[in-house]
């Protein structure tokens, strides 16, 4: 399935766009996706943190993926 993925802050500027798709088998999960996210940008993997949020919710690792799923990538934020 493809799915479309949003970027936000960081994220965008490693992805090169504000706005990506990715190839994800059947029966996907969020842990799925940011493994595969995370072979195709490896610089993903030096963030000290990230959070995937499905349907403006955030996602546990174990949430399965639809084609209709609304995903970005949350980068870690900083506030003072």
């Amino acid at each position: 399935m493809k799915a479309s993925i949003l970027a936000f802050g960081i994220a965008k500027d490693i992805f090169g766009a504000s706005a990506i798709e990715v190839d994800l088998p059947e029966q996907a999960t969020a842990r799925d996706l940011k493994t595969v996210l995370e072979q195709r940008y490896p610089r993903l993997k030096q963030l000290a943190s990230y959070l995937l949020a499905v349907n403006n919710e955030y996602a546990n690792d174990a949430l399965l993926l639809t084609v209709r799923d609304e995903i970005a990538v949350i980068p870690p934020v900083s506030g003072g």
